[in-house]
């Protein structure tokens, strides 16, 4: 027996705080910062790429108005956005999702480079710049 996606669950209870068409809200269950969000199809899809247009332009939308949200209730310095698309990429869940994660100011040592640092040793880049 298949283990069941752990997002349609959630979304089946009604965990959702916002929503856009075919795309939820809900919080990360293992969050980076506090506010942390993931914006997610109704519909089980295996990534992002598997999405309808409708369907991708509703999770985007929702981005938008989940960083809306998470600036009022806490005012971070920036935000990494974030999709895992594949094992390989580092997806643990089989379902589309977008990761909305407020940053501040000295939350990590050194942020630059981002999304970069799933790759720690080309991450650095600025490094080797003359």
């Amino acid at each position: 027996m298949t283990t069941p996606c752990p997002f349609c669950t959630r979304i089946a209870s009604a965990h959702a705080f916002q929503q856009d068409g075919t795309a939820l809200a809900l919080p990360d269950a293992f969050p980076l910062n506090p506010g942390h969000t993931l914006v997610i199809p109704r519909r089980h899809v295996a990534d992002l790429f598997s999405l309808t247009a409708d369907e991708q332009a509703d999770v985007w939308r929702l981005v938008a108005k989940v960083r809306d949200r998470i600036f009022r209730e806490h005012r971070p310095d920036g935000f990494n956005i974030g999709v895992n698309a594949g094992a390989a990429a580092g997806q643990t869940v089989d379902h589309a999702h977008v990761h909305v994660i407020p940053r501040h100011r000295g939350d990590v040592p050194d942020p630059r480079g981002g999304v970069r640092w799933v790759v720690p040793a080309r991450a650095p880049y600025w490094k080797d710049l003359p």
